[in-house]
């Protein structure tokens, strides 16, 4: 399946479904947010089309924010724990080991800003799966990046799905 086909019937299920929209959305923000599986699942472009369908359809704004929010904070803790797992064999798996400056500057950004990173890292792009894997393999502690992860997870969300659904054009008036 291409790009275009895998993000018409992900907008197609959830018009159609709107029920599930919620849950729907969460899957693809956790997809985007986990190490490893957000290179090979494009969901950037398909939140930014959800958000889209929200400001054309009668889908809740809120409740997609949250499920964006939950999605991208677990798919973050998924990745920290992975790192904290295996520590510094992560640097020895794919995609880690092809790209090892990429490892490296996410450990200066980490020393750099510590937890502060997490939240950071969430809005670049390359960053924003690899980030929270390095932390748990670097070792940021658990409770400073839950909350730099979940705080940023929610406000990552309402970036993601606010512009397509309208908000910056109800904020100017």
């Amino acid at each position: 399946m291409d790009f275009e086909t895998i993000k018409t019937t992900v907008l197609t299920f959830v018009e159609t479904h709107k029920e599930w929209a919620p849950v729907v959305t969460a899957v693809i923000a956790f997809c985007e947010s986990l190490a490893f599986l957000s290179i090979l699942v494009p969901a950037t472009f398909i939140l930014l089309a959800i958000g889209a369908l929200i400001g054309s359809s009668d889908l809740p704004f809120w409740p997609m924010v949250i499920g964006a929010g939950i999605g991208a904070g677990l798919g973050d803790w998924v990745s920290y724990e992975v790192g904290h797992y295996f520590k510094d064999d992560v640097k020895k798996v794919w995609p880690m080991k092809r790209y090892p400056e990429m490892t490296d500057k996410a450990e200066d950004f980490l020393r750099r800003w510590g937890a502060g990173a997490v939240a950071i890292g969430r809005f670049i792009g390359p960053a924003r799966a690899v980030v929270p894997l390095v932390a748990g393999s670097f070792g940021v502690n658990r409770i400073p990046f839950q909350i730099a992860n979940w705080l940023s997870a929610f406000v990552w969300a309402f970036l993601m799905l606010a512009p397509g659904a309208g908000l910056l054009t109800w904020f100017k008036h």
